[in-house]
């Protein structure tokens, strides 16, 4: 099958100009800027708590804070680091869409340049390419749903970010024949995933080797690639010693979550059989039906040096394989996210070509392509709208020292199940002890309930309150302040310092290392120790028995129904 490309259009008019791709991507990003400037709202959703993380760590960072130097993160410092100027900037703005958008810092660069190039042949591709970055950047949304009820996704952010950025990845390694564009968007995006998230670098560096063997990058280029990756890592590191503590973190992650792989793939392979089975069976259908010709219809121009091998795999059949296994190991490691939205670009390639068969083929082809591309679009764009339509019926969530983290709404009867929960909690407290002493949570999904999440930001603004009220009554200030929880809002909420050396999205089952002699002494040093109590909780008994040797100098003190305090002496 050989697949037609539209002729270069030598002559573009003013009209053309403004309806560009690179010109709709700018105006899009204005439009986030203007966004960004007005305090919207939006509903909560399940586990919505994982977006505080982001906030913990970028507030750590403005305050002179470095990733894995100075506290341990779930994932890497590039998270936290596009989020710090932008929550100082843009200080009206809703939290998760500011750390969503946030991501545009490093996938816009990358994207402007396939644009531009791509443009150049065909503009039809290049919307093409446009339209589902443009959709799945934008959209908090995970392909997941672990909730009936109309809400957006406070978790799986990181996930979503590395999605875009390996779509990106393939994007540049199927549509640029510029060796010298390839060497930017690559090094770009791969120095990007390295510093996000470990799992999307690896998967990265799956696809990169492919397309090196089919010959769609040079030996000269890659080795260039190769040398400008480390040089960045190696400046990163002199300067700020993260790179060196990001490696050690990363393996003490993988010491903590030991499992078994083979496990993970049948479990990410069930979770998103829908998209897996049909783009499997493409591939194999290209391959049988010998349809598979290379991408875009054009052999790379370092391939003939690379011999028959390289001809052989530089074709929409292997690369469709090959993306769909580094997706897949990729969702190994996702509770959420935006699943295998990398395969598009291949799909899109295959799609050039299809009007070149016919009957049987041609029905297959365009059916097998429609059954894998459309479910990751349709359930994103399903949850968001019935998200933004509702919420003219939602009310907001009550709060008073939130910031911008109170900007959020949800279903009445929740927040007001939120509050009834909240009085459970506080007049049978032995029940939840006795939940917590046998290892259960009060429900088996309960971080996923839309009323917890609800709740814990009403306690958290309770939190906050009682701080106040306390330091007033008592004529002091806590400057340091950290908490028994996952996660640590409140050196944030009350513009004070944070504990160094621990970890944020403190999960001690498998994101709290055992504490070391520096963590345990800047948790001695530490003011305010709070310990959350609606509801009593095993994990964070844990946390609280991880660090009580440190605590020996901390006063308990009872600062609202539901916060129990540690004060340092």
């Amino acid at each position: 099958m050989s697949i037609a490309i539209e002729p270069p259009e030598t002559t573009i008019n003013q009209e053309g100009k403004q309806f560009s791709p690179v010109a709709i991507m700018f105006c899009v990003i204005i439009g986030v800027i203007i966004l960004l400037m007005i305090p919207l709202k939006l509903p909560v959703g399940p586990m919505y708590w994982d977006l505080i993380v982001y906030i913990d760590g970028a507030y750590r960072v403005s305050i002179g804070q470095v990733p894995s130097v100075d506290f341990f993160a779930p994932v890497g410092p590039l998270a936290y680091w596009l989020v710090a100027p932008l929550l100082t900037t843009f200080n009206n703005a809703q939290p998760l869409l500011l750390v969503q958008w946030s991501l545009l810092l490093v996938s816009a660069p990358p994207m402007f340049v396939i644009l531009a190039h791509v443009n150049h042949r065909s503009r039809s591709t290049a919307f093409a390419l446009l339209l589902p970055f443009l959709f799945f950047q934008l959209s908090p949304m995970n392909v997941e749903q672990y909730s009936s009820y109309p809400s957006v996704d406070g978790y799986g952010i990181y996930n979503r970010h590395t999605s875009v950025l390996l779509y990106i990845l393939v994007c540049g390694l199927i549509f640029i024949r510029g060796q010298r564009l390839l060497f930017i968007v690559v090094t770009w995006t791969c120095l990007a995933l390295f510093l996000l998230k470990i799992t999307g670098f690896i998967a990265a560096g799956l696809l990169c080797t492919f397309a090196f063997v089919a010959g769609r990058i040079s030996m000269r280029v890659a080795l260039g690639i190769v040398a400008a990756f480390l040089l960045a890592l190696i400046a990163l590191d002199a300067a700020l010693g993260v790179v060196r503590a990001y490696l050690a973190d990363i393996l003490l992650l993988v010491r903590l979550n030991e499992g078994n792989l083979l496990s993970r793939f049948l479990q990410a392979g069930s979770l998103h059989f829908g998209i897996l089975a049909p783009a499997a069976a493409l591939s194999i259908a290209l391959f049988v039906l010998k349809i598979g010709d290379s991408p875009i219809g054009q052999e790379s121009p370092v391939a003939p040096a690379y011999g028959a091998l390289a001809r052989k795999l530089d074709n929409n059949s292997p690369w469709l394989a090959v993306a769909i296994l580094a997706g897949l190991f990729f969702e190994t490691q996702n509770t959420g996210g935006q699943a295998l939205i990398l395969i598009w670009p291949v799909l899109l390639s295959v799609l050039l070509g299809v009007h070149r068969l016919s009957g049987a083929s041609l029905i297959l082809v365009l059916s097998l392509i429609g059954a894998a591309a459309l479910p990751p679009f349709i359930n994103v764009a399903h949850r968001m709208a019935r998200a933004l339509v509702v919420q003219a019926k939602f009310v907001d969530v009550p709060n008073e020292g939130l910031k911008t983290l109170g900007q959020v709404t949800q279903r009445p009867e929740i927040v007001e199940r939120a509050v009834k929960m909240r009085a459970v909690y506080t007049r049978f407290p032995e029940t939840f002890r006795f939940l917590a002493d046998s290892n259960l949570l009060p429900a088996f999904t309960l971080y996923s309930e839309l009323d917890f999440q609800v709740g814990w930001l009403m306690a958290a603004d309770e939190a906050v309150q009682a701080i106040r009220n306390y330091e007033s009554a008592n004529n002091i200030q806590f400057k340091t302040i950290m908490s028994l929880n996952f996660v640590n809002p409140f050196p944030f909420l009350l513009n004070r310092d944070a504990t160094r050396h621990i970890a944020i999205g403190a999960d001690p089952s498998r994101a709290v290392p055992a504490p070391d002699a520096e963590t345990l002494a800047a948790v001695s040093k530490t003011d305010l120790i709070l310990y959350p109590t609606c509801p009593i909780t095993d994990a964070n008994d844990a946390l609280l028995s991880l660090h009580r040797s440190a605590m020996a100098t901390h006063r308990p003190v009872v600062l609202s129904a539901c916060w129990r305090g540690y004060m340092r002496q």
